[in-house]
């Protein structure tokens, strides 16, 4: 069933100093989870060119965007199974490339039929990355840098969303849609090339009993560390790691339920605070009588908090407790969600809505990318991550419904409320949980005795 292993890959992995290894993992990784960013939020600039041309109608559109939602959750299910199966850049591969292919083959579409079947296909690859991004990141990053580093992956995705539209603002109106696509599925394309280098997860390789080529892994890092950083401390444990079968099953067991929950309901928040809101501001706006040529200048200050919010994360995520600051980051979500509706003037619609979108963005960053993969043995860390982030797609796919069923009885405060309870729910499952990630070994937060037996939580 198990047998002990001497690799040794968390510890050895935890006490390298950082160096040019880590930022080149960083990029690598960034760059693909970027492009999936910025590959979602390039269709609602497409949508709108597609409908001017008459290539498309206002059905046809909304099939569109639910192809791609529904593509996007297949994908974060997918990647998780292959990731844990057969490894990290199995997994990370596979899907830039489908993505990437798939956005080339979309330039050449006859018709919207065949546009929303790729875009399906796009879907899948780009409800993948992110599953993988965040699980792998912190596999290499030592802990007392974890949560700022993959804080600054959550800042590059977010970015996404001011370079689709800064793009999509140039390129649309002057060389047509297919070039958003050209555009994407290239960069892709040259990502992909580019990571073929980049090393499996060493942590990986040894959980499924791949002990030589860990070993042989690990040695080429820390000699390319000891080439720009010296020698390297001692490590400061030897721990036993044990094979272990992972059935799927377990992961719905007693040991990680509680975990699985959590991870869930922080999906679902987030899912629901960005498309029951921020996606919904400028239709927000307009229905409280705000010209449209003022409501999309006030919706393009408030996107910079998206960005913000991510700088926020960065800067607390290894100073203060992740659990501490999920919270934090629900609660301000619900105070301005609670102000915004009441704000007037051309200085506090924007502003209390910066700090809405700024705030959201912080949770955004902190749970997708920090606190959800972390909670997870290696064994299951891309399939616990990729199942919560099946259900938070889903959350997004219903919560455009319920925000218009709920702004037209209730206005913006019924669409805040949702929010709100949704958030309040994520926050007693976080508090109830009790397990502090920050600053900790993976191999401390979220060891194999977890489907093994012993100290698990």
């Amino acid at each position: 069933m198990a047998s002990t292993i001497a690799v040794n890959a968390g510890a050895r992995l935890d006490r390298l100093p950082i160096s040019r290894f880590h930022w080149r993992i960083l990029g690598l990784i960034s760059a693909g989870a970027f492009l999936d960013a910025f590959d979602v939020y390039l269709a609602g600039g497409v949508i709108a060119a597609l409908k001017a041309e008459g290539f498309s109608t206002l059905a046809q559109a909304a099939v569109f965007m639910s192809m791609t939602f529904l593509g996007m959750m297949i994908g974060a299910g997918m990647a998780g199974y292959v990731g844990d199966r057969f490894g990290r850049r199995a997994s990370y591969q596979f899907n830039l490339a489908l993505f990437g292919l798939a956005s080339i083959v979309a330039i050449f579409s006859p018709n919207m039929t065949f546009l929303i079947v790729c875009r399906f296909v796009m879907g899948i690859g780009l409800g993948a990355e992110l599953v993988v991004a965040a699980g792998t990141l912190g596999e290499f990053i030592p802990p007392a840098y974890r949560g700022r580093w993959v804080s600054i992956m959550g800042m590059v995705v977010n970015s996404g969303l001011l370079v689709a539209t800064a793009v999509g603002y140039i390129v649309i109106p002057t060389l047509g849609w297919r070039y958003m696509f050209a555009i994407g599925g290239i960069l892709a394309l040259i990502v992909w090339v580019m990571r073929k280098k980049m090393p499996e997860s060493p942590r990986w390789l040894e959980s499924v009993g791949r002990n030589d080529e860990a070993e042989a892994t690990l040695r080429e890092i820390e000699a390319e560390v000891v080439a720009h950083k010296g020698p390297l401390a001692e490590v400061p444990e030897v721990r036993a790691v044990q094979q272990v079968h992972a059935p799927l099953s377990a992961l719905f067991g007693s040991k990680l339920r509680r975990r699985l929950i959590a991870a869930t309901l922080a999906a679902i928040a987030v899912n629901v605070s960005v498309y029951g809101f921020v996606a919904w501001l400028p239709t927000f706006l307009v229905s409280h009588g705000t010209g449209i040529v003022t409501s999309l200048w006030y919706t393009t200050l408030m996107s910079f908090g998206s960005v913000f919010g991510a700088v926020v994360a960065i800067g607390i995520a290894d100073r203060i407790s992740r659990r501490a600051s999920l919270i934090a980051a629900a609660v301000a979500i619900m105070i301005f969600g609670f102000l915004y509706p009441t704000a007037q003037g051309d200085l506090m619609v924007p502003l209390t809505g910066f700090l809405l979108v700024s705030s959201i963005y912080t949770l955004v960053t902190l749970a997708l990318f920090a606190y959800i993969p972390e909670l997870f043995p290696t064994a299951y860390r891309l399939r616990g991550t990729g199942f919560a982030g099946m259900c938070g797609r889903a959350a997004s796919m219903l919560t455009p419904y319920a925000t218009v069923a709920l702004f037209e009885r209730f206005g913006l405060h019924g669409v805040l409320g949702m929010v709100g309870v949704v958030l309040a729910c994520m926050i007693a499952a976080v508090g109830l949980l009790n397990i502090e990630t920050t600053g900790q070994s993976l191999d401390d937060v979220s060891d194999d005795s977890l489907v093994t037996g012993g100290g698990a939580k």
